[in-house]
C-alpha cells in the first residue's frame, strides 16, 4: 500500500516539520509513508500531475492558511481522476469546524485533528486492514467461477458488511473527523498527547535540506492565552528532555548547518530548559551555525541575559512579540507583558551588539485605532531592532478572536489568510494607510539597505511613523507600488521624495551622501549613483587603499554619519569643511547584518609618511 503525505510550503527554503515528524513516527511503528513537498509557487497542474504519477493508495495533505486554497483545489481535481483513493487532511487550518469543512469539500474522506503522530499511525493500521479486507473480497469474487452459489452469497454478505466494519474500526481512532457511509459526520475526541521524547528525530539525512531552513522543536504548547493565537487553545506544555535535545543539536553543529530555527511558541517559558540549551550551544559553537528563538523578553532573567551577552555575534537571534504598547489592547488580548521591563530587556540585549533582534507588532487588535497604533509603532521603532515586523491581525478559526469577532466588529477576509479589513476602532482606509507604512518599512528599514539614511531622515519628520506614512503616500501618488525596483532605484526614489519634502541644500546634500554610504555599505556597487562625485576626484585614495579591487572601496564624505551603536539622532549631522575618507572592507563584515566594516582613513598623498598613516589606521 502506498500512502503519500503531501506538503505545500510557502517557499522552497521552508521545510514542513509536521510532515517529517508524522513520517518519522509512523516509520518507528512499522509503517512506510512516502512524502512529497511542493510550494505555492508551483503550478497547480504540475503538482496534480506529479501526485497522480506517484499512484498513491491513500493521499494525505498538511494544511495551513497559506496553502489551504491550493489543497482544496488539488483534492477536488485529484478526486475526479482517482475517486477510489481516500483523501485525508490535517493541520491547524482544518482542525476546527470539521463538519463544515467536510460538508464544503465532499472529496475529502476525513480530517486528522490536533497533533497527528499517534492518530496517523493508527490510521495507517486502519488503511492496511482495509486493504487486506479488499483483497479478501476480491479473492471471494474469483471463487465464484467454481463455487458460484455459495461464494456469491458469502461475497455479498462480506461486501455489505465491509463499510460497517470500516466504520467500526474508525470509531476506535481518536483525533479524527470523517464522513460516514450514510453521509453524516463523526467527530472523535482528540488524541492523548505524546511525551515529547517519544517523537523521533526527523533529520537523519540532511542532503534534502540543503539551502533550506532547518526547523526544530524542543517543546510544544504555550503557557499564555493570547486571544489571536491558536497556541492558547491547548495549555498542555511539554518539553523534550535536555540530554536528548543536546544530542540532536550536536548533530546540527557537527553538520555545520547554517541555521536551526526553533519553533517553540515561547522558548524561554521554562528557565532551566532555556538556560540548558543556550549554555550548550554557546559551549559547542562551531562558528557557523545560527539558532533562532521566539521568546518573551520580559521573562528573561539576569543570568540568561548574562549568558547570552558575550555569545559569538550571530550565534543566536531572538524574535520578540510586542504586538502593541496600548495598555487597554494588551489587557484585552490577554497578553501578560510589562512594557517598560520589555524595553529595558531589549536595550540590555542590544548592548552586547552580538544578537540579531526581531520585534513584532500587530495592526487591527481591539481598542487600537490609527493614532494608538502609530504610537505603538513609534515606541517600538525607537528601540531600533534589527527588524520590526508589522503584521495584520489574522482571525484564525478556533481562536478567542474568532469567537469574539462580532463583539469587536471585526470584518476580515473570508479566504485565507483571514486578514483584518476593519474593526470597531480602525477603518478600512486606516488599514490601507498602515499597509503603505508596512511596505515602506520592509523596503527601507527591514531590508537593512538604508540604515544610515533612515537614521538621518527621522529627525526631519514629526515621527518615524509619519516618515514612513508620507513616503507611502508618495509611492502611491507616483505609481511606484506594485513595481519591481532595484536597490539603486529605491535610493533614487527616496532622494526624489526628499527633494519634494525638503528644499534646503544642506539637507539634500546630506541625504545624497547618506544614500551613497548605504549603497556601498552593502556591496561595492558596479554602477555609481548619478549624484555621487566622480571616482577621478579621489583616485589617489583608491590606489592606496583599494588594492584588493572589489573587496574594498574608498569614498569621500562631508558628513560623519552615526555608528551602529547610535540608535537614534536628536539632530542631523553638520557638513564638514573638508571631506573624510571612509574605507569599506567587504572581507570583514558585521555578522548580524552583513554590512561592510567601515574605517575612516587618512587622506592619501604621494608621500611615504601619509601612506604609512593610512595603513596604520587599517590595522
Amino acid at each position: 500500500m502506498k500512502i503519500l503525505l503531501t506538503a505545500i510550503n510557502a517557499k522552497y527554503i521552508h521545510s514542513n516539520l509536521a510532515v517529517y515528524s508524522l513520517q518519522a513516527y509512523a516509520a518507528a511503528h512499522g509503517h512506510k509513508i512516502e512524502r512529497a513537498e511542493y510550494t505555492i509557487n508551483n503550478q497547480l497542474e504540475d503538482i496534480l500531475e506529479k501526485i497522480y504519477r506517484q499512484k498513491p493508495d491513500v493521499l494525505l495533505f498538511s494544511c495551513y492558511i497559506w496553502n489551504i486554497e491550493y489543497v482544496k483545489e488539488l483534492v477536488s481535481e485529484f478526486h475526479k481522476l482517482r475517486p477510489e483513493v481516500p483523501i485525508w487532511v490535517g493541520g491547524p487550518e482544518v482542525s476546527f469546524e470539521t463538519e463544515r469543512f467536510l460538508r464544503e469539500n465532499p472529496a475529502v474522506t476525513g480530517i486528522m485533528m490536533g497533533e497527528g503522530e499517534r492518530t496517523l499511525t493508527e490510521l495507517c493500521d486502519y488503511f492496511e486492514q482495509c486493504e487486506q479486507d479488499t483483497q479478501f473480497t476480491t479473492k471471494n469474487r474469483e471463487e465464484v467461477q467454481t463455487e458460484l452459489v455459495r461464494a456469491h452469497a458469502e461475497n455479498e454478505k462480506r461486501t455489505g458488511d465491509l463499510s460497517e466494519i470500516k466504520e467500526k474500526m474508525l470509531e476506535k481512532i481518536d483525533g479524527i473527523s470523517y464522513r460516514r457511509s450514510d453521509g453524516t459526520v463523526a467527530i472523535q475526541p482528540l488524541c492523548s498527547l505524546l511525551p515529547m521524547d517519544e517523537l523521533p528525530f526527523c533529520y537523519a539525512n540532511l542532503k534534502e535540506f540543503e539551502h533550506r531552513i532547518i526547523y526544530y522543536e524542543s517543546s510544544r504548547g504555550c503557557p499564555f492565552s493570547c486571544s489571536y493565537c491558536l497556541s492558547s487553545v491547548d495549555k498542555k506544555l511539554r518539553f523534550r528532555s535536555l540530554p536528548l535535545v543536546y544530542k540532536e543539536l550536536q548533530f546540527f553543529i557537527d553538520a555545520k548547518v547554517p541555521q536551526v530555527k526553533f519553533v517553540d511558541r515561547t522558548f524561554n517559558c521554562q528557565h532551566e530548559h532555556a538556560m540548558g540549551i543556550w549554555k550548550y550551544i554557546k559551549e559547542h559553537d562551531n562558528g557557523i551555525t545560527n539558532f533562532h528563538f521566539e521568546i518573551s523578553a520580559d521573562l528573561l532573567r539576569e543570568d540568561e541575559l548574562e549568558l547570552i551577552s558575550d555569545m559569538r555575534p550571530g550565534l543566536i537571534q531572538l524574535e520578540i512579540g510586542v504586538q502593541s504598547t496600548n495598555e487597554i489592547t494588551i489587557r484585552e488580548i490577554h497578553r501578560t507583558m510589562k512594557l517598560e521591563l520589555l524595553k529595558d530587556i531589549v536595550r540590555k540585549i542590544q548592548s552586547g551588539e552580538n544578537i540579531h533582534e526581531h520585534l513584532d507588532l500587530i495592526a487591527g487588535l481591539p481598542y487600537e485605532d490609527y493614532a494608538t497604533f502609530a504610537k505603538s509603532f513609534d515606541e517600538i521603532y525607537a528601540l531600533k531592532p534589527n527588524q520590526l515586523q508589522l503584521g495584520f491581525l489574522k482571525v484564525l478559526k478556533g481562536s478567542y478572536m474568532y469567537e469574539h469577532a462580532a463583539e469587536y466588529e471585526i470584518v476580515y477576509h473570508a479566504k485565507t489568510p483571514y486578514e483584518v479589513m476593519k474593526t470597531k476602532w480602525l477603518s478600512f482606509d486606516d488599514v490601507l494607510k498602515i499597509k503603505q507604512v508596512e511596505e515602506m518599512l520592509e523596503v527601507y528599514y527591514n531590508s537593512g539597505q538604508f540604515e544610515i539614511t533612515m537614521k538621518v531622515m527621522e529627525p526631519l519628520f514629526d515621527s518615524a511613523f509619519a516618515m514612513f506614512q508620507e513616503l507611502g503616500v508618495f509611492y502611491e501618488e507616483k505609481g511606484y507600488f506594485g513595481m519591481s525596483h532595484s536597490r539603486i532605484r529605491r535610493a533614487e526614489i527616496l532622494l526624489e521624495f526628499m527633494r519634494e519634502q525638503k528644499s534646503e541644500d544642506a539637507v539634500l546634500q546630506m541625504i545624497e551622501e547618506s544614500l551613497t554610504f548605504d549603497l556601498y555599505y552593502r556591496e561595492n556597487c558596479k554602477s555609481r549613483p548619478f549624484w555621487a562625485p566622480s571616482p577621478a576626484e579621489f583616485k589617489e585614495q583608491t590606489r592606496y587603499y583599494c588594492k584588493n579591487g572589489v573587496k574594498s572601496h574608498v569614498e569621500p564624505f562631508h558628513y560623519r554619519f552615526p555608528e551602529k551603536s547610535k540608535k537614534a539622532l536628536n539632530e542631523i549631522p553638520t557638513r564638514l569643511k573638508q571631506p573624510v575618507y571612509m574605507l569599506f572592507d567587504y572581507e570583514n563584515r558585521d555578522p548580524l547584518d552583513h554590512q561592510a566594516h567601515v574605517t575612516e582613513v587618512a587622506a592619501a598623498s604621494m608621500t611615504e609618511g601619509a601612506e604609512n598613516v593610512g595603513k596604520a589606521k587599517l590595522c
